[in-house]
């Protein structure tokens, strides 16, 4: 009974949290980091660790299938590094034009090809790590991953998804 008040409680608070971002988003956590610099390497790494707790606690696993947990997780953390990385490199990409350096257009189509393959690289992981725990669940705890992955992809999108720029021209946001 404790560990499902403490997992309900930490989705809900981790829920309302995502909610309040959401419609103040003016910033990769909203305008509550405002006026406070950028969000810490430390805050982001909190966050990220906050939505993998959310998620486990959600699914209620039992012990048979808590031990098919932690390849999981760990692909979810390699999922975020490998983002981590490609929002990093982006940044440095930009700066060096904001400085005037010439952009070389076959290399910046060269290196968001390979961003792009590792991500493949580290979602095919996840598919992969995640499917034998994904076989044992019921449907209820189908149901909770469903609800509680969209707030764990939501986080490693990252902020620019909530300022109306679509993910590839894909989906609703799409500018035709």
């Amino acid at each position: 009974m404790k560990r499902w008040v403490i997992g309900l409680s930490a989705v809900g608070a981790l829920a309302a949290a995502g909610a309040y971002a959401q419609d103040r988003a003016s910033g990769p956590f909203g305008d509550g980091f405002r006026g406070r610099g950028r969000v810490s390497a430390e805050d982001k790494a909190a966050f990220a660790d906050a939505r993998i707790a959310a998620l486990h606690a959600g699914l209620k696993l039992n012990a048979d299938q808590e031990k098919l947990w932690p390849p999981v997780e760990e692909a979810i953390r390699g999922l975020q590094q490998q983002r981590r990385e490609g929002r990093e490199a982006r940044r440095e990409r930009f700066s060096s034009m904001r400085d005037g350096a010439a952009q070389d257009v076959p290399g910046s189509l060269r290196a968001i090809a390979d961003r792009q393959a590792a991500s493949a690289a580290a979602l095919r992981k996840l598919a992969d790590a995640s499917q034998p725990l994904y076989a044992t669940l019921d449907e209820g705890q189908k149901r909770r991953l469903t609800a509680l992955s969209r707030g764990v992809v939501r986080g490693m999108a990252g902020h620019h998804r909530h300022r109306g720029h679509g993910h590839h021209g894909e989906g609703p946001m799409r500018r035709g």
